[in-house]
């Protein structure tokens, strides 16, 4: 049962980090486009969010217990 929970649990982080990167995308070539910068600002700060979920759950599935 542990192991399901620690699996859907690394899926749902994965998924989320996935949704940050691209709603920061979509933000941030929203802003370029339209010369916004706090909407530039917005997408950068997903995308980062995104790219620490993503890392996190990744070196954490892979350190030595």
């Amino acid at each position: 049962m542990a192991l399901e929970d620690e699996k859907s649990s690394l899926l749902i982080g994965k998924v989320g980090g996935l949704i940050f990167v691209v709603i920061g995308f979509l933000l941030a070539a929203s802003g370029y486009r339209y010369g916004a910068a706090g909407y530039m600002a917005a997408g950068v700060v997903f995308i980062a969010i995104g790219i620490m979920l993503l890392m996190g759950k990744v070196l954490g599935r892979n350190q030595h217990k």
